[in-house]
């Protein structure tokens, strides 16, 4: 919100040489966010003045319409000669007077304004629109100055278009709609500066009489429960805006269209009510307030034919719907400037809550509707009537009538019961009950002492032997935002000022470290970062397609999903049964970007939907829940295991001047598997990895994990069929493991480091291609005993001269002692130790042999 610091002093008794910096900390201080504040003197150099327009030349053969004025700026260009300009703009005509900056001066934003040549004519300087000149965003055409502006062609132009002003940018906060217009913005100021307020809403109005202006109908209170109009004849058509209003309405970033639409908006700015003006003779028939029906179509002001549904609220006529009631009226009874005589103004209350739905079902964020969801003041609308009635009197002519419609179905507000030591105890800084009540009517509460009641905190401070006093508080009309005591508390604080609340930091207990499953997380994710993989956070929402995508089968547990009521997305209304989904969209859409080689990970949680859970419990604000209700409403909660994943795409070794690199495959998707149980804590020797067919891995390249013989994951190359559905690169490879099913990590002993040289023997053994190569190295370690260090798989043959069916695989076996060097004997007899058990569990033979 836009406004002049000029028009609030209007309504508060600021300080004549307040500073902006304090003006500005003193809202700051109230929680009004200030964007700006721009002083607009120093906005313009140069010389800016008022101009009258003598002759134009309408320029023809170029793209737009072109005009080339001779305007009098008086004796300020130096010469008294009519100053030449090309302008763009048509809104203006000979005899109008016009703001000119002359060339030297600099606008807004460093807009340096020269002397130049162009189509075809010579220009010094320019005719400004508001928008030129930093007062609003009105750029269709250029600022004419109305009949009551005394200033002569060659005078200062700011004072006239309200450039000696400091404007105020304020972001107002949606729990604060009466700030919205410069009575609640006055108020607030009368808070700060402890200052008198002349409150506008206080004039007097007249009240509703039996006889109605117009006859209304109100079908629906509860959308509207108050509804207020007056009507007013004979109005001059022709009568224009004043240049004071039109000033400020543009200082706000309201363009000036009409005498009574201007009104209407000034109104609405001075006293936060929204208002609608009616072209009294363009109505129909009788006026009825209702919810529309589905299908019903109306064009609105701005030319949109829109399509109405049953939640909209609609003011008709025997025609139809004539305006979208808070929100922006109908094309059909627009006041039409030079031909509306008779003008009808409505001023209402609507439910915040339908307008704000409104607003957004037809993107119409207009500023009625902006303060309507914010919360209007239900008791001001008769004085918003009446000032409009005035106004347009004054200005416009006119004669109003007697009667004044009212229908009036507001409900009083609700007391609510405030503990006088609430803000102490919860705040922590003393509020005596004399001070709590005091801040509470500056606000505009009326407060009454209730009842006492015993202390919740006999020990806080300001309570005296464990009794404390009940404050019955009612707020005023126009705060919907304080419905209860936790509003009023802040409400103590704000005005009594933050910056008396001390920045005291709890002490913080003593901690017990990380948990044993963070410590897990953390290890893990480590690991896998330190190993050149990158984490990805991809959001847990997925399509109902995804899971034929990736070919699960139809009695997979990975198929039944939990449906979000209410998804970001329409298009993924599910949460994810496997990190798979979401991360090889990952992986896809950073393809797209131009990336090759990609290594990503992720540790998050998975959702199994509870078969036949039902629906949880409906559980109230007025109470804690019991422990039966949240037992029960924890068995709906879905389980949710912490799984990890990585995919892998590319090269996982680059290729350059040191060789050709290598492509990710499967075995590094089963070596990333092995890395994570390995930073879990899962010693190898429990590890087993065996062949597996599972979805979505291709079946004769799929590994599953098993720790302790219970399968906690898969991992190897992604099925074809899947690659294809989700357009990914051949090869891509994946992992997932569960976390939670791992077991806890066990206290592992410090290793014996030997100081003695290790004995390096080489193995070849052959076996069948049936035999997992994982097998052939657990038989060996079980073979070689306590000297073996460590075996290594490095070589892998086929060949026809092994037979068919069988392959080589060759291990690197490390033997030391912790006290002695190997003697050559005691190496060998390792060796044949484990090669027999090779061969005694599986088969194997030495090759060669």
């Amino acid at each position: 919100m836009r406004v002049s610091v000029s028009w609030l002093r209007e309504y508060v008794d600021l300080p004549a040489d307040l500073p902006t910096g304090d003006l500005e900390q003193a809202l700051v201080d109230l929680g009004i966010e200030v964007e700006s504040v721009v002083d607009l003197a120093a906005s313009v150099t140069g010389q800016l003045v008022v101009g009258e327009v003598r002759e134009i030349e309408e320029l023809t053969g170029f793209k737009k319409p072109i005009r080339f004025c001779r305007v009098d700026v008086g004796a300020a260009n130096g010469t008294g000669e009519p100053q030449e300009i090309v302008c763009g703009a048509r809104n203006f005509a000979v005899g109008d007077r016009v703001v000119v900056i002359l060339p030297g001066g600099v606008l807004p934003g460093g807009f340096a304004i020269g002397a130049r040549k162009t189509y075809g004519h010579n220009s010094a300087g320019m005719i400004c629109s508001a928008k030129e000149l930093g007062l609003g965003d009105d750029h269709s055409g250029i600022i004419v100055l109305g009949p009551d502006v005394t200033a002569k062609p060659g005078d200062d132009a700011r004072p006239v278009v309200g450039l000696d002003d400091v404007v105020l940018d304020l972001e107002i906060t949606p729990d604060r709609g009466y700030a919205l217009s410069l009575r609640g913005l006055a108020r607030e100021l009368s808070h700060a500066f402890d200052v008198p307020l002349h409150d506008p809403a206080l004039a007097p109005a007249p009240s509703g009489t039996e006889t109605p202006a117009y006859p209304v109908e109100v079908r629906d209170p509860v959308g509207c429960d108050r509804f207020t109009a007056r009507l007013v004849r004979g109005v001059d058509p022709t009568a224009s805006t004043p240049s004071w209003m039109a000033q400020r309405l543009v200082t706000a970033g309201i363009r000036s269209i009409s005498l009574p639409v201007d009104i209407t908006n000034y109104v609405m700015l001075e006293l936060g009510q929204p208002m609608h003006a009616f072209d009294a003779d363009r109505i129909v028939g009788p006026l009825v307030v209702r919810r529309a029906e589905a299908g019903e179509k109306l064009t609105t002001l701005d030319g949109v034919n829109r399509v109405l549904t049953a939640d909209d609220m609609v003011i008709c006529d025997d025609t139809g719907p004539i305006s979208l009631a808070a929100v922006m009226g109908g094309e059909t009874s627009e006041v039409v400037t030079g031909g509306t005589t008779n003008v009808l103004f409505e001023a209402a209350h609507w439910d915040p809550a339908m307008v704000g739905r409104t607003a957004r079902r037809h993107k119409l964020f207009s500023e009625a509707a902006k303060r309507w969801e914010r919360g209007v003041d239900p008791a001001v609308a008769l004085v918003a009537l009446e000032r409009a009635v005035r106004l347009l009197t004054e200005h416009g002519g006119g004669t109003p009538s007697a009667e004044i419609l009212d229908i009036d179905h507001v409900r009083p507000r609700t007391p609510i019961s405030l503990p006088a030591d609430l803000p102490t105890r919860r705040v922590g800084v003393e509020y005596p009950p004399a001070r709590v009540v005091a801040l509470l009517e500056r606000v505009g509460c009326t407060v009454a002492q209730g009842a006492d009641r015993l202390s919740e905190d006999p020990g806080a401070v300001g309570v005296a032997s464990g009794v404390g006093t009940v404050l019955s508080v009612t707020p005023p009309t126009w705060r919907p935002d304080l419905t209860d005591p936790a509003d009023l508390v802040e409400e103590v604080v704000r005005l009594d000022g933050y910056d008396k609340v001390p920045s005291v930091l709890p002490t913080a207990p003593p901690g017990r470290g990380l948990t044993p499953r963070q410590r897990r997380r953390r290890a893990v994710a480590d690991s896998l970062a330190e190993r050149g993989y990158v984490e990805v956070l991809a959001h847990p929402f997925v399509s109902p397609e995804l899971a034929d995508q990736l070919g699960l089968p139809a009695d997979d547990p990975r198929r039944p999903a939990v449906r979000l009521a209410n998804p970001l997305s329409e298009e993924e209304p599910l949460l994810r049964t496997t990190l798979l989904g979401p991360l090889l969209g990952t992986l896809k859409r950073n393809l797209g970007r131009g990336h090759r080689d990609l290594a990503l990970y992720e540790i998050g949680a998975v959702f199994h939907p509870r078969v036949g859970a039902g629906s949880p419990p409906a559980m109230g604000v007025d109470r804690r829940p019991t422990d039966e209700e949240f037992a029960a409403a924890d068995a709906v909660v879905p389980a949710q295991p912490v799984h990890v994943a990585v995919v892998l795409a590319g090269d996982i070794d680059p290729a350059g001047w040191w060789g050709p690199g290598r492509q990710a495959g499967w075995a590094d998707a089963i070596e990333a598997a092995r890395d994570v149980l390995a930073a879990a804590g899962i010693p190898d020797e429990r590890v087993e990895v065996r062949a597996a067919e599972h979805a979505p891995w291709h079946p004769g390249r799929c590994a599953e994990l098993r720790v302790d013989d219970a399968v906690v994951g898969h991992a190897g190359e992604l099925h074809p069929a899947v690659v294809a559905a989700l357009e990914l690169p051949r090869r891509t490879s994946a992992m997932e493991l569960n976390l939670d099913t791992l077991p806890p990590t066990p206290v592992t002993p410090a290793p014996t480091v030997s100081g003695f040289p290790p004995a390096l023997i080489d193995v070849a053994l052959v076996v069948d291609d049936s035999v997992p190569a994982e097998q052939v190295r657990r038989a060996l370690e079980a073979g070689a005993g306590e000297l073996l260090e460590d075996v290594r798989l490095f070589d892998v043959y086929s060949g026809a001269q092994l037979g068919e069916g069988r392959r080589s695989l060759a291990y690197k076996l490390t033997f030391r002692a912790p006290d002695r060097t190997l003697t050559v004997e005691e190496a060998v007899a390792a060796r044949d130790a484990a090669v027999a058990v090779a061969a005694e569990r599986l088969g194997a033979t030495l090759r060669g042999a």
